[in-house]
């Protein structure tokens, strides 16, 4: 950070700051309409059974809020040229699939396909993961060239991470906060690496949950729905390849890893855990980390607290190997073994749970069954 006054210049800075504050203030604003928008469309979660964690019908279309708050900044602060208007085209499209969503509960396959084609939009503008750094560092070849592999390679990241974050969203303020954390840590990253594109994007989005966070914590006023966790996973996957990825060091194989820890483990252990048990990775289930918490005896406040506690550990780490040196690098595997433990405990199979409680939330698991059909 101490190299940050030479690589930004204060007017590049204050666009940094003035795009989080514009993103924070129009999604704060707009919420409300969206909420009585969402009402009046049909965009409302009802409690179906005594398990859910509201009892009372609530919005659920509210990413339209941090959608509109990121764009504005993005419009006004962001030079928008091929592989930007490219991803905010894409973005459009899993937003108007959201709305479509959160109002009639699509089938799976249809969703996935849309999404493949919002990638590609964002990929074949000029978003595309290229060239990969060689995680063995003792390879004599430091670099993988993608080549052809580079458009399927980029189209199963974004969709990845799409779906990703929709699935954490389990939990009031959880996939929102969580992504604000996320973001938070690629726009410290894009400072550190003279990446003010990025840096800007990041603050927009970073923004734009803040903006919307107030509404959405725990007892939730409206949730963001799958328009606003498609749209942050969308959105976050396709700014790390415009930013981390191309950086052609160690931190273009790992950082954007670390980023998007919390629901990149979350979906590939719930995939492990299905295929394991002779399931379909699809099958909805009781097994996420949100669950694991509440069943371990976590309030709801104090899941999302502790989620939220990974997931900074996850970004300092990251943030720490962008500069790394032999005692930055020794921070960052000690936070790294935190982390592992905090998991441990949370996933061991047999590991210290309670048993269920009544009114353990399956928001989650309900998502997944819209989801897949």
């Amino acid at each position: 950070m101490s190299n940050l006054s030479k690589i930004m210049t204060s007017q590049e800075i204050w666009t940094v700051l003035l795009a989080l504050g514009l993103a924070a203030a129009a999604a704060f604003a707009s919420t409300p309409l969206v909420k009585a928008l969402s009402v009046k469309v049909g965009a409302v979660d009802v409690p179906r059974d005594g398990r859910r964690m509201h009892d009372h019908p609530i919005p659920r279309m509210g990413g339209l809020a941090i959608f509109l708050g990121f764009l504005a900044a993005m419009l006004l602060f962001v030079p928008l040229d091929g592989e930007k208007q490219g991803m905010l085209l894409g973005a459009v499209v899993i937003v108007v699939l959201g709305i479509f969503d959160d109002i009639y509960a699509l089938p799976a396959k249809p969703k996935f396909l849309v999404q493949i084609g919002a990638a590609l939009i964002a990929v074949l503008s000029g978003n595309k993961i290229e060239v990969l750094s060689n995680p063995n560092i003792f390879s004599p070849d430091p670099f993988w060239e993608l080549g052809a592999l580079s458009i399927p390679f980029t189209v199963i990241w974004i969709v990845a991470i799409t779906n990703a974050v929709n699935l954490i969203d389990g939990l009031d303020g959880l996939a929102c906060g969580v992504s604000t954390i996320s973001a938070a840590t690629m726009l410290v990253i894009a400072l550190l690496v003279s990446e003010v594109d990025v840096a800007v994007m990041m603050a927009a989005l970073a923004g734009a949950c803040v903006g919307f966070l107030p509404y959405n914590f725990n007892p939730a006023k409206i949730f963001m729905g799958d328009t606003g966790a498609t749209f942050l996973g969308f959105i976050m996957a396709t700014v790390s390849v415009e930013g981390m990825f191309k950086q052609y060091t160690i931190i273009s194989f790992v950082v954007p890893f670390l980023m998007l820890g919390l629901p990149i483990f979350d979906v590939c252990f719930a995939v492990v855990r299905r295929v394991s048990h002779g399931q379909s990775p699809m099958k909805p289930d009781r097994g996420h980390v949100h669950h694991r918490l509440i069943d371990m005896g976590f309030s709801q406040k104090q899941a999302v607290g502790v989620l939220y506690v990974i997931s900074a550990i996850l970004g300092l780490s990251a943030v720490v190997l962008t500069a790394a040196n032999a005692v930055k690098a020794m921070v960052f595997l000690l936070a790294m073994g935190a982390a592992a433990v905090i998991a441990w405990r949370v996933f061991l199979p047999n590991g210290p749970h309670s048993a269920p409680q009544e009114d353990a939330p399956d928001r989650a698991e309900e998502k997944e069954e819209d989801s897949h059909g």
